[in-house]
């Protein structure tokens, strides 16, 4: 059975991006990546809009605010054009142009289901907010991890991650520090009907 895992890369206010400013805010370190590097293998799933940034960027469409990709930016691109792609939409026609891409039109909580039940590798979101919060309410998630920049874009922030979440209960499976800044935090989320009903001892 395959393993599902929600991933994100932050601001500490909980942003996804921020306008103007470079990927990864432009405060990656050479540990982050070195990580970054040694992730294993995974099928990406996305939405129509992720899709259409992410492959726009594959195409060399730079970023508003940026002459030109940085290096960093560039081979995180080029890693993705290279793996596995699950695309859910409603809205794109094939073929899709980006290589190794799949379009599924069906529901995309009943595809992943499957795609898990059949599956033996690891499945992660990439982006695609709305398509995460669903996978999650419907509790197929089985690792929810955030990695948190230290920047606050109060003022230029996009793309709030947490809302229209549910309550959502975390137990702690793993935590780091990369570069003296940059903090991971990963969970196993377990979706709350109520508050609890009282304080765990």
């Amino acid at each position: 059975m395959s393993e599902l895992l929600v991933d994100f890369i932050t601001s500490l206010d909980g942003h996804a991006s921020g306008e103007g400013w470079p990927g990864f805010w432009g405060l990656e370190g050479p540990e982050y990546l070195a990580w970054l590097g040694e992730q294993p293998d995974a099928t990406y799933l996305m939405g129509a809009n992720t899709y259409r940034l992410m492959s726009g960027f594959a195409a060399g469409q730079v970023p508003n605010g940026q002459d030109e990709f940085r290096p960093e930016e560039e081979a995180s691109v080029d890693e993705l054009t290279q793996a596995s792609k699950v695309v859910f939409s409603s809205s794109l026609e094939e073929p899709l142009t980006w290589a190794n891409s799949t379009l599924v039109r069906d529901d995309a909580v009943e595809a992943v289901r499957a795609m898990k039940s059949s599956g033996s590798g690891l499945l992660s979101t990439i982006g695609s907010l709305s398509l995460c919060r669903s996978l999650l309410r419907a509790g197929l998630v089985d690792r929810f991890r955030v990695v948190m920049f230290p920047v606050i874009t109060g003022n230029t922030g996009e793309e709030r991650i947490y809302d229209g979440y549910p309550d959502v209960a975390l137990e702690m499976i793993e935590h780091r520090t990369f570069d003296g800044r940059i903090q991971l935090v990963e969970y196993k989320p377990r979706v709350l009907e109520h508050p609890p009903l009282g304080v765990p001892a």
